[in-house]
């Protein structure tokens, strides 16, 4: 072929050629992809503004107290998670220190076959704004699960200055084993103090704690009527609260039975006579207050012709006894549910025993500083207050009489009587 600048080449010359589309035609499906996209974008942002308008006209004051009141009405991690998932203000919201500062237990709940650096993370933000009992169970964590004595010393103890009666108890346990040091760093006095600083505030464990050093006379001036006084004190405040509990899950024989003999009661003293009890709407506060009132007067005499009484002692659940009542025990908290979890799946290292109370979890932080049983000498304890909480569970029914400590071996007898001498 031929052309005015010369010749064309051909196929046969092996050149091939190739016709492209028109770029014209191809510019135009492109502008109509674009404008198509564009409207779909614009209808979103319009749906999206419509149904968050709300949301973002909201001051950031009020959407904090609103994350606030979920985080304080929380019944598990998940609510407060739940919320923070809803928009990107709300996740904002809920790291605030005020919010953090008024989380419930329930939501600062962290499973130890789940601990993580996310985890230790959250409940540093919530003791760094206030929270007292992510305070005290990120404390019990660091000082017995961590091995980090310092730290957990220092939240613990900044919590039992906001009157936090689960931290003065642990510390006082801290100070009467002298964990975290040496047998010489023992402090009695320190001990007997939290003690009654926690049983002012109605802790049940260290009520009971004092009462038996008070009998005893461990660390402060023997006192067996004060003592006896502080043991009746708490198996009468033990009683309430698991009656309570009853009549707030259900309506049970028992709790029936304690009302019915309460109203029945022809005693001046009682509370029936009283206008609070005749004005209380609460079946659960109207329990505890019969049952504390009834078993005060078990010092002043005169005790036996209670019907309150004899009605809790037919049914195996004894105010004078030392060992507290025969009812359920009370909700763990959840330190001691992380401890005994924590240990489960990572066991103490090898000479060191777990306090024998299964509800505990406290593991010794030295060889022998646990207290055995003066009986058997087969259990061990970090408390007299787990002590007494284990023997109504489960140990009154295994332990041997001391005549079986005859029968032991010289090396486990010697053992025995070191961690004996150990306790003076």
């Amino acid at each position: 072929m031929r052309t005015r600048r010369g010749n064309y080449p051909s196929a046969t010359d092996g050149i091939t050629f190739s016709i492209k589309p028109s770029l014209q035609r191809k510019r135009r499906h492109v502008v109509r992809d674009v404008e198509a996209s564009s409207t779909k974008v614009a209808r979103l942002s319009c749906l999206r503004k419509a149904s968050f308008c709300g949301l973002d006209d909201l001051p950031n004051d009020l959407l904090i107290t609103i994350i606030a009141f979920v985080g304080s009405t929380a019944s598990s991690p998940a609510d407060l998670v739940n919320a923070m998932l809803t928009c990107r203000r709300f996740c904002a919201a809920a790291t605030h220190p005020q919010v953090l500062a008024n989380v419930t237990v329930s939501a600062l709940v962290v499973k130890a076959s789940s601990w993580s650096d996310g985890s230790h993370r959250f409940l540093k933000q919530c003791a760094d704004a206030g929270n007292m009992e992510a305070c005290y169970t990120l404390g019990m964590i660091c000082f017995y699960c961590l091995a980090n004595r310092g730290r957990g010393a220092s939240l613990m103890a900044k919590a039992a200055m906001a009157s936090h009666s689960f931290a003065l108890h642990s510390l006082a346990v801290i100070q009467f084993n002298g964990s975290g040091g040496t047998r010489k760093d023992k402090d009695l006095k320190a001990g007997v103090a939290f003690c009654a600083r926690a049983a002012s505030l109605g802790h049940i464990d260290a009520m009971r704690e004092l009462g038996h050093c008070l009998q005893d006379g461990y660390g402060v001036v023997k006192s067996v009527s004060e003592g006896r006084r502080l043991l009746l004190e708490a198996n009468a405040r033990e009683a309430a609260a698991a009656a309570a509990a009853t009549a707030v899950s259900s309506s049970g024989s028992f709790v029936e039975a304690v009302l019915q003999k309460a109203a029945n009661c022809r005693c001046i003293n009682c509370p029936n006579h009283c206008p609070s009890f005749q004005s209380a709407l609460n079946k659960a506060d109207v329990i505890q207050r019969v049952l504390l009132d009834h078993a005060g007067m078990i010092t002043g005499g005169g005790a036996e012709c209670h019907s309150i009484l004899q009605l809790l002692q037919n049914g195996g659940c004894s105010l004078l006894s030392d060992f507290g009542c025969n009812v359920p025990p009370a909700k763990l908290h959840i330190a001691n549910t992380f401890l005994v979890d924590w240990f489960d799946l990572n066991p103490p290292p090898c000479g060191l025993r777990l306090c024998s109370h299964a509800n505990c979890g406290r593991p010794e932080t030295r060889k022998h500083e646990f207290r055995r049983c003066s009986a058997c000498g087969s259990v061990n304890y970090c408390s007299r207050a787990c002590q007494a909480l284990d023997w109504k569970i489960r140990h009154k029914h295994d332990c041997r009489p001391g005549a079986d400590w005859e029968e032991l071996d010289v090396d486990v007898a010697n053992q025995a009587a070191f961690e004996i001498m150990d306790e003076f």
